[in-house]
């Protein structure tokens, strides 16, 4: 018989069983400006770049954070002298301001209340969410962040809009 990874879950919903699989989520807004308070301080400011919001889901490894910090850098979303997304945060030196949110990985398919299943455990987590921080600043990247499971204010100055969604399990 065939076993199911860790990451993935079944549940009913309206009848009928579905599949969920909980992977790294990373909402990524690009920004003229932004900045994350926490106690009415400001711990963490950029310009332009990246505010990342990051969820860590329960089986995530050191091997994702590689892959998503490296696509999470070289991920053309800025525009070049000609008006296309073309250029990178790298190719424009940029920055990145990086923001822990574990109600990223909420499943609010049944019911009226999400449910937070999908977050990883807050201790492994929270070393994951560190180790993050280091493997995109180790691409030469400006790295300002907010503080682990505190209640915290971002404000963000969308450039576009721009916002992007991705996930490990993305191909």
């Amino acid at each position: 018989m065939h076993k199911a990874p860790d990451d993935i879950r079944f549940l009913t919903v309206f009848g009928k069983i579905v599949m969920m699989i909980f992977v790294m989520r990373l909402v990524i807004q690009r920004v003229k400006k932004s900045s994350v308070t926490v106690n009415g301080q400001v711990v963490g400011e950029i310009g332009q770049g990246f505010c990342v919001l990051v969820g860590i889901a329960p089986d995530d490894t050191e091997q994702i954070l590689d892959k998503m910090a490296d696509k999470l850098t070289h991920l053309r979303v800025f525009e070049d002298s000609a008006g296309k997304m073309n250029l990178s945060l790298l190719n424009i030196q940029g920055s990145a301001l990086i923001v822990s949110q574990f109600t990223l990985l909420a499943d609010c398919s049944t019911g009226r209340r999400p449910s937070f299943t999908g977050a990883g455990d807050p201790i492994k987590a929270q070393e994951l969410y560190d180790l993050f921080l280091t493997k995109v600043a180790a691409y030469g990247v400006p790295v300002a962040h907010g503080v682990f499971g505190a209640d915290m204010l971002v404000s963000i100055e969308n450039d576009g809009p721009a916002t992007f969604i991705l996930e490990s399990a993305q191909k």
